[in-house]
């Protein structure tokens, strides 16, 4: 077979899927203006430059208000699910921080129990400072138990019992 035929019989079969592709699902030119021109007076066009916005989100102003899809969820439904979030703490604090309410202004909430008391929390601390089971200053993340080993080698966790008399006997307590 020559190269010019197989270049006939290569454009054949281009023509024909194009004309395929036309024929299934083509838009006349008249409705391609028709969309172009509803989305040029709706905003719904690039704007220029690299801001990859719409001229409506560039210039909403600009613009009628886009039409909004009904949720089916009726306006006292969601009064009620806002008051319900208030409530248990869930509803998201206004600005930036993404945090719930309750982490930005406890005050205006219950506590809520974490599962240790504030004494439970501050003997835990205690002891984790006393047997150098906290970080280490700096960016080593080490323990202190870990950075300081001569410190720490006699003392022992409270749960051990005698040790921690023999800790305290030898001056290791603080």
């Amino acid at each position: 077979m020559s190269s010019s035929r197989a270049s006939l019989i290569a454009l054949a079969i281009a023509a024909a899927f194009t004309a395929g592709a036309h024929a299934d699902g083509g838009k006349t030119r008249e409705q391609v203006r028709a969309e172009l021109a509803e989305a040029v007076r709706n905003g719904d066009v690039m704007a220029p430059g690299e801001s990859g916005l719409t001229l409506r989100q560039m210039y909403p102003q600009r613009y009628p208000a886009a039409p909004v899809a009904a949720s089916g969820v009726t306006r006292a439904q969601v009064l009620g699910e806002v008051q319900d979030a208030r409530r248990n703490g869930t509803l998201m604090a206004a600005g930036e921080a993404g945090d719930p309410t309750p982490q930005t202004s406890p005050q205006t909430y219950a506590a809520r129990f974490t599962g240790k008391t504030r004494a439970q929390v501050e003997a835990e601390t205690r002891e984790a400072i006393r047997t150098g089971n906290i970080l280490a200053g700096g960016e080593s993340s080490l323990l202190l138990k870990d950075a300081y080993p001569e410190r720490y080698a006699n003392i022992r966790p409270a749960a051990e019992g005698p040790m921690q008399a023999q800790g305290a006997a030898d001056g290791n307590m603080r």
